[in-house]
């Protein structure tokens, strides 16, 4: 079973703002990217990454994920965010722009020899056609828990027109969803830039929940709440992975090889989804207890 820690809604919060950083103590989302790239200038790069490091630090977020979004390798900022990052206390870093494994193997070679602990992890950002013939090995890297789409980039990429439908993604979010489940990652919907159109984002998460996705990155606090509700599992899905699991052991514990759940046949792998279903409502129902 993958890392069920709920990454239903992933913020970006831009490290060089002070205030953002403290509203975030009290914004409901899963995980937070405290972001040292395209948020911030070129001018407050320095202190925006002192920001996020002092941030990841604080303990001051309960149980939400603390990421930082490093610039990349091949800027003159990204060997300096991922040694700060290292021993920051933050549990991952996001990469942008991964194209190989050669990439994030030279990014765990900078977070190790920063003295970062082998539990920090690698968020691969997916976001140029590379990516996504490669997307097999970047999911299947071991220090890689998550993968982050970056749709804005990959359009232009594309050289293609956003539509409310995202036509031109779609097939190429659906490769990358097949990477992750192959290697048993999660794996988290772009993002949706029109904060005033409450609507349309409803419409996307939905979409990109039917799709397969665990999750999604937001760019607005007002976008959290209904994210929040559209991956949280409903009490109806929740009873029902009780009941397979209860029809599961029952059968277990009597040797029977058929199990049936309102008429339907229960295979193994409908076992391992309610148990998903259950540990991923347990886990939201702890966090909203803090």
């Amino acid at each position: 079973m993958s890392d069920l820690r709920p990454r239903r809604s992933v913020l970006y919060m831009p490290a060089a703002n002070e205030r953002a950083l403290e509203k975030a103590q009290t914004i409901a989302a899963d995980a937070l990217i405290l972001d040292l790239e395209d948020a911030v200038a070129p001018d407050a790069k320095e202190a925006a990454r002192a920001n996020a490091c002092a941030a990841a630090a604080s303990g001051a977020y309960g149980r939400r994920e603390i990421t930082i979004r490093c610039n990349g390798l091949d800027t003159p900022w990204g060997a300096d965010d991922l040694a700060a990052a290292a021993t920051s206390g933050a549990d991952a870093v996001v990469i942008p722009k991964i194209a190989s494994v050669t990439e994030i193997d030279a990014v765990v070679q900078h977070l190790d020899a920063a003295g970062a602990p082998s539990t920090m992890g690698v968020w691969a950002m997916v976001e140029t056609p590379t990516a996504i013939f490669d997307i097999r090995s970047i999911a299947g890297h071991p220090r890689v828990p998550v993968l982050v789409m970056g749709t804005n980039d990959l359009l232009k990429e594309l050289r293609a027109e956003a539509t409310a439908d995202r036509a031109a993604l779609t097939p190429h979010l659906a490769t990358a969803l097949l990477g992750s489940r192959e290697a048993g990652k999660v794996i988290l919907d772009g993002v949706y830039n029109d904060v005033r159109n409450p609507d349309g984002f409803l419409a996307e998460a939905t979409a990109g929940r039917r799709l397969g996705f665990d999750g999604k990155t937001l760019i607005h606090p007002s976008q959290v709440d209904p994210t929040n509700d559209v991956w949280a599992p409903d009490d109806d899905a929740v009873d029902y992975a009780r009941r397979v699991i209860a029809a599961f052991d029952e059968a277990t514990a009597e040797g029977r090889g058929v199990i049936t759940v309102d008429g339907r046949m229960i295979e193994n792998l409908h076992v391992d989804n309610a148990r998903r279903v259950l540990a991923v409502a347990d886990a939201i129902a702890a966090m909203s207890a803090d």
